[in-house]
């Protein structure tokens, strides 16, 4: 409580406008513990009281928001771990038994995780129809439009090199995980199979960064022994380097084949994400 009415002070005294007190976590009911957040709140009197749920610990976060709502009144709840294999049908009985709304859902442990909670898009996962609206506006923030345009006429120009490809795979990355990604998509939970390693992609982004300028715009200069050393400097192996060289030959050659067409020209514009705002 000490510490709270401290940070409270502290936080008039430098004028800041918002200021968000995060106590300990609680995995159990514990009495005294729960004595204590009463304290804080009669001391500090809070405008909005937010209660962070495990999405995946299932009927013990039901509990839990029961009783923190009987005992403390909440505002809201903050759904977490949404990026894990729950598709998040806690959320349903939380906002049941507390009548209140969940206000945020977290899919993963940065600040960019946090997303404002959509309902129907939370109904979608449930039910396993994907999330596309939230792949949009990811998309939205992560892809520069002028960098799309540029790109789009290096395919038509048949330039695409290892550069552009680590501009696109940093891009992806600004959206979060690979495997969260995925869960997004409609009818990918099905494939139970599919496992996405993000350190696989990792691996990549060293590969390409140990490669020379003249290596990144003509792959075709990799021969053996630059093989070698970009190995030992990436920390991968050869046989890693030639699969990744594989992979990125046949993205070449996939996209010399619908470079012309009208529907590579479309997917290419989507990526300024103007013909997927229509779905909203």
């Amino acid at each position: 409580m000490l510490i709270a009415k401290q940070a409270i002070s502290q936080a008039y005294s430098k004028l800041n406008d918002v200021v968000i007190l995060d106590t300990a976590g609680r995995l159990h009911i514990d009495e005294e513990l729960m004595q204590e957040l009463k304290n804080v709140k009669a001391n500090v009197k809070p405008h909005e009281i937010l209660l962070v749920v495990d999405s995946m610990t299932g009927q013990d976060a039901v509990n839990v928001a029961t009783t923190f709502n009987e005992q403390l009144g909440i505002d809201g709840v903050v759904l977490t771990k949404l990026d894990g294999d729950t598709r998040g049908g806690a959320a349903l009985s939380v906002k049941k038994v507390t009548g209140r709304p969940i206000k945020f859902a977290a899919t993963g442990e940065k600040l960019s995780d946090i997303e404002v909670f959509h309902p129907e898009r939370m109904a979608s996962r449930i039910l396993g129809m994907g999330d596309v609206l939230s792949i949009i506006e990811k998309a939205e923030e992560a892809f520069d439009e002028e960098e799309a345009i540029k790109l789009e006429e290096k395919l038509r120009k048949d330039k695409f090199d290892l550069d552009d490809y680590l501009k696109q795979l940093r891009q992806m990355k600004k959206m979060g995980s690979f495997s969260s990604i995925l869960k997004m998509i409609p009818g990918m939970n099905q494939l139970k199979d599919v496992k996405i390693d993000d350190s696989e992609f990792v691996k990549i982004e060293a590969i390409i960064c140990s490669m020379t300028t003249e290596e990144k715009r003509n792959p075709k200069l990799l021969n053996g022994s630059r093989r070698q050393r970009i190995a030992r400097g990436s920390g991968t192996t050869v046989q890693e380097i030639n699969k990744f060289m594989s992979s990125f030959e046949m993205t070449q050659k996939m996209m010399r084949k619908m470079k012309d067409t009208k529907s590579a020209k479309n997917m290419l514009r989507g990526m300024n994400l103007n013909d997927l705002k229509k779905f909203r």
